[in-house]
């Protein structure tokens, strides 16, 4: 369901109910096999909102509420969450840019995003800890001319991507810490991208 909230402004709203049959379970009859028994199930609501909120000045923002969980299996419990799925998750990304004057074409983008808890694997045995991100950007756009600072992880928080659902042995995948990204853009032919990496001190 989308709203046009203004002729520049617009929301989506979706609820969902999603059904996957035929997944791989183990066999009971013979651990080294599998069967295509299992079924999970994924249901929730999604909510955007983008578009101009003054002249210069956009908005991209979202939150999700989703319930992921197995239905039938031979192995894992009827009812343990599906692995890397966060319950609630919120982003926002908004950008200004200055629209006349001097400093015409100078902008500034701020986003915040936020994940739930999520299990690590599918017998729910551990949790990868919620985490809440900062990124910014500063930009100046002039003619055919663009150049940006991106940094993701204002910061520096620790925090967890994901698991290896398959087999929690191999670790999880941590976040990057606090990132610089320089971009170059002239004429839309030549691209600069410079990253650089400060990690945490042990």
């Amino acid at each position: 369901m989308k709203a046009d909230i203004n002729d520049r402004l617009s929301a989506t709203l979706a609820f969902y109910n999603l059904t996957r049959t035929n997944v791989l379970t183990t066999d009971p009859d013979d651990e080294r096999f599998s069967v295509q028994t299992g079924e999970q199930r994924s249901r929730g609501i999604e909510f955007d909102v983008s578009g101009e909120i003054l002249p210069g000045w956009n908005i991209v923002a979202g939150y999700a509420l989703t319930d992921a969980e197995i239905t039938e299996d031979n192995f894992f419990e009827e009812g343990n969450q599906l692995a890397g799925i966060p319950r609630h998750t919120f982003n926002l990304w908004t950008t200004y840019e200055i629209q006349s004057g001097d400093l015409q074409g100078l902008g500034f983008g701020l986003g915040l995003f936020y994940v739930d808890n999520r299990q690590g694997d599918l017998e729910n045995t551990f949790e990868l800890p919620s985490y809440f991100r900062t990124d910014a950007a500063l930009f100046y756009n002039r003619d055919n001319f663009r150049i940006a600072l991106n940094i993701s992880n204002l910061f520096n928080v620790d925090y967890f991507l994901s698991a290896n659902a398959d087999n929690p042995r191999l670790g999880v995948h941590p976040g990057d810490p606090f990132t610089i990204r320089h971009l170059r853009n002239r004429n839309n032919f030549d691209k600069i991208l410079i990253t650089m990496n400060f990690a945490n001190p042990k």
